[in-house]
This record gives structure tokens, C-alpha cells and sequence, in this order.
């Protein structure tokens, strides 16, 4: 697969709590470089990055990260006010207490609710799948396919775990058609990139697929 390919599909990101505006700055940058489908930031940055960008890139952050315990109420105003500040993407961290007690109900009652905050954006649903059953992650797949979201995606990258690949296959058995995969945490060279496009994920929450396309350049 084309480096290029790869690169096309990588939500470029920097998601640490003690990132700074120079660094923001620098992955915006490569991202715009490197053509990534988006860059993934923290909700604070997100007026800044976008006013930097300036429609180069796509602007994704996150809402109710890293564990989705806030409200409805709270993760709604955070996508609304994140989309007010210039964000194109949406990223959102499912009430995980709720899918461990069954609540499958009320999981999709607040995605529905998230997605009518930002009509018109790219909305991405994280499971976290790392703290899941395969019946749970099974069951999200449902949900996510009937909320109206546009993406599923693995993991924040902060839990015990990241993308796996048998998790990226059970969503691509499961998950309605219209409903894409992303993967994301634990990606850490080209080949575990270009597995996981293969094995179904149209997108990849990673910073290191621009760092290795800045190695290949600097070795060229």
C-alpha cells in the first residue's frame, strides 16, 4: 500500500494534557504536509488550530475524554462549542459504566443526542474496547449502526489497551455497511497501519505514521 494511502486515512494526533500551543502548531503543520485526513486535538486548541489551518485540514477533537462518564448534557455542549469553535470532526467517548450495566438504551439515547449537537460533522463513537466483552463490543456495533453516527472507533489511546486487529475484524462483521471503523492507540509502524486498513478501519487515530513518513524523507 502507498505511503501516501496510509497517510490519507491517519487522524494525525497529539491528545497529551500537558500538549502546547508550538506543539499544536507543528502537527497542524504535518498534517497539512502530509495530506492526513484530519488533525485530532484537545477541545482548547481547537479556535486556534482552526484559525491556523484555515481550512487545509480538517479539525477533529474529542468530547467526553478519556473516560464518558460526563453527562449528555455536558458532552452535548462540548460538541456543540467545539463545532462553534471550528471543528469539522467529532470524536466521543460512550458511557462505559452504562454499556457494562446493559443500558444499551440510554448509550444510544446520548450518541443520538451528541449527533444532533453537531448536524453536519463527522461523528466518531469510541467504545474503548480494551474494557469490553466481545458480546459488549458486539452489542456497540448495533448501537453505534443505529445512532447515526458516521464512525466507530476502538479505543482513546489513555485506557489499558489500543486498536487490535481482532477487534477491527469483529467490528467489520458486525457493524451495519454505511457505519466506517477507526482504529486507534498502539499504532506503531507502517505495517501495523496498512493491517489495519486491510483488515477493515478507514481511519487510524495515530501520530506515528507522520513521524515514519518524515524518516523515510529524511533517509531518501
Amino acid at each position: 500500500m502507498e505511503l501516501s494511502a496510509i497517510l490519507r486515512a491517519v487522524d494525525h494526533t497529539l491528545l497529551a494534557p500537558d500538549a502546547t500551543w508550538p506543539q499544536i502548531q507543528t502537527v497542524c503543520d504535518d498534517a497539512a504536509r502530509y495530506h492526513t485526513a484530519s488533525v485530532c486535538l484537545p477541545p482548547s486548541f481547537v479556535a486556534q488550530a482552526a484559525a491556523h489551518l484555515a481550512g487545509r485540514v480538517p479539525v477533529c477533537t474529542v468530547i467526553g475524554f478519556p473516560n464518558g462518564y460526563a453527562t449528555t448534557k455536558t458532552k452535548c455542549f462540548e460538541a456543540a462549542d467545539a463545532v462553534e469553535n471550528g471543528a469539522d470532526e467529532i470524536d466521543m467517548v460512550v458511557n462505559l459504566g452504562w454499556v457494562k450495566s446493559g443500558c444499551k438504551g440510554r448509550v444510544l439515547e446520548e450518541i443520538r443526542a451528541v449527533r444532533a449537537a453537531c448536524p453536519g460533522k463527522v461523528l466518531k463513537v469510541i467504545v474503548e474496547t480494551c474494557l469490553l466483552t466481545e458480546e459488549e463490543k458486539i452489542s456497540m456495533c448495533r448501537v453505534v449502526s443505529q445512532s447515526g453516527a458516521d464512525f466507530i472507533k476502538t479505543s482513546t489511546g489513555f485506557s489499558a489497551g489500543g486498536a487490535t486487529l481482532p477487534d477491527v475484524a469483529l467490528f467489520a462483521a458486525h457493524a451495519e455497511p454505511h457505519l466506517k471503523i477507526k482504529a486507534a492507540g498502539g499504532i506503531a509502524s507502517l505495517a501495523d497501519a496498512e493491517a489495519f486498513l486491510r483488515a477493515g478501519a478507514t481511519r487510524l487515530g495515530t501520530s506515528r505514521v507522520v513521524r515514519l513518513a518524515q524518516e523515510q524523507e529524511a533517509q531518501a
